[in-house]
């Protein structure tokens, strides 16, 4: 049976790797994007907003299920799609990421984050950088750089009202700042413009904010772990940059998984033009799947059904305990399918959990001890037990339940201990 596995990771790896090649001007493309178009339309307000960068994604998990991940976010890609993620994370991670884009266009992308306890902390910077080179009209190169885009993010959330029975509400906020640069150019003369680039650069400062929250629905499986999840989340929220408005959005998520190696997800997008709402795009959504196959392989695909961009992705990640390896292969309609044509690799590294599983386990072995303890009458064994527990996790409620009733048996044995005294 390993055997078969280990074949079928190869194939799998193999395929989204090197993709099929098919001509973009092959009777079959052109149907299957005249079909999708004529289904979600063209988006008459496409490239009013500055800084695509911040509508890329960076690759990872997240951007295997096409972006539907703000109500996913259980990995550190989610400081792209849901600031709330990082209160419910189960590791620390660190990880890097490499995208290649449309027209030799890249992005590489670095990011970490935390826990301590119901705060969550993260960091990260994204680069995307593009040759540009102009010419005349006779094809003589008159100058030549790169256009480059960066982005850097602040994380922290924090996540309330949670316990044993209910996973809390996680609210979260992202302080980002963006940075364009432009080369210089020639004028209509072929000199080069000095300074001209700097004219078009721009800077600019934006926050994202993000609810998140996990419980249980129709789960069909015995795990602690919540088997679904939804998400608020508004991103890109700030000023103008030379007078574009930045690509504001609000989403509305869902991820459900129904038994333990499926998940799905599902996200309904509203971009915002906060300089004319008149302008703003068309509503789209997202839907993804993780599908885990074995304890060392994942596989995932999704599909982003927005105007003018629709787009599909396939992926799998190979879990090395402490090293995880992602990659992704995307097809959109502005691209054609042909070999390490939009190819997205990522390694993520586990920090570990800061002792948060020791911690637990430490938990459930005074709770069940005191547990025992009751059984055998020894109360004040029993209180001293689930005290301990509390300790370690005030708000692990089968410990607080336990030390309630065993106040409530104390009061029933006073009650009928002074009752049987009147008697006499």
């Amino acid at each position: 049976m390993k055997r078969f596995t280990y074949f079928y990771c190869i194939l799998f790896l193999a395929a989204v790797s090197g993709g099929w090649a098919i001509d973009s001007d092959s009777d079959f493309y052109s149907s299957i994007t005249d079909y999708l178009e004529s289904i979600y339309g063209i988006e008459d307000n496409a490239g009013l907003t500055a800084f695509p960068i911040l509508n890329i994604p960076i690759g990872g998990r997240s951007e295997g299920m096409a972006g539907a991940y703000s109500a996913v976010a259980d990995d550190v890609s989610f400081i792209e799609w849901n600031p709330a993620g990082s209160s419910m994370l189960n590791i620390s991670e660190l990880a890097f990421f490499h995208n290649n884009w449309i027209a030799d266009t890249k992005i590489e992308a670095l990011a970490y984050s935390t826990r301590f306890n119901q705060l969550g902390l993260g960091v990260s910077g994204k680069w995307l950088y593009t040759p540009f080179t102009q010419y005349s009209y006779f094809g003589e190169r008159l100058s030549k750089g790169y256009y480059s885009e960066a982005v850097a993010v602040l994380n922290a959330s924090y996540n309330m009202l949670s316990g044993y029975y209910f996973g809390g509400v996680s609210v979260g906020v992202n302080l980002k700042g963006a940075f364009r640069s432009m080369p210089d150019y020639a004028d209509e003369t072929g000199l080069v413009k000095s300074g001209s680039g700097s004219e078009q650069s721009a800077v600019a400062v934006m926050v994202d904010i993000g609810a998140l929250t996990r419980f249980n629905l129709f789960k069909f499986y015995n795990s602690r772990e919540r088997n679904a999840s939804a998400a608020l989340v508004l991103r890109n929220l700030g000023a103008p940059a030379l007078g574009d408005p930045l690509p504001t959005v609000a989403v509305l998520a869902v991820s459900y998984s129904p038994i333990r190696p499926v998940l799905m997800s599902f996200d309904f997008s509203l971009p915002i033009n906060m300089l004319n709402l008149d302008l703003s795009g068309k509503p789209y959504w997202a839907a993804g799947l993780s599908i885990t196959a074995t304890t060392f392989l994942s596989m995932r695909a999704g599909l982003l059904m927005k105007a003018g961009n629709i787009r599909a992705v396939i992926g799998s990640a190979i879990d090395l305990q402490y090293v995880n390896l992602d990659v992704n292969y995307t097809l959109d309609l502005l691209t054609q399918l042909q070999p390490l044509n939009r190819v997205a690799l990522g390694v993520r590294f586990n920090l570990g959990d800061n002792n948060r599983k020791s911690k637990s386990e430490q938990v459930d072995e005074y709770y069940l001890a005191g547990l025992e303890a009751y059984s055998q009458s020894n109360d004040d064994e029993a209180r001293a037990l689930f005290s301990k527990a509390l300790e370690i996790n005030p708000r692990f409620e089968p410990a607080k339940e336990a030390l309630k009733a065993l106040d409530e048996y104390e009061k029933l044995s006073d009650r009928i201990e002074r009752m049987g005294r009147l008697e006499y």
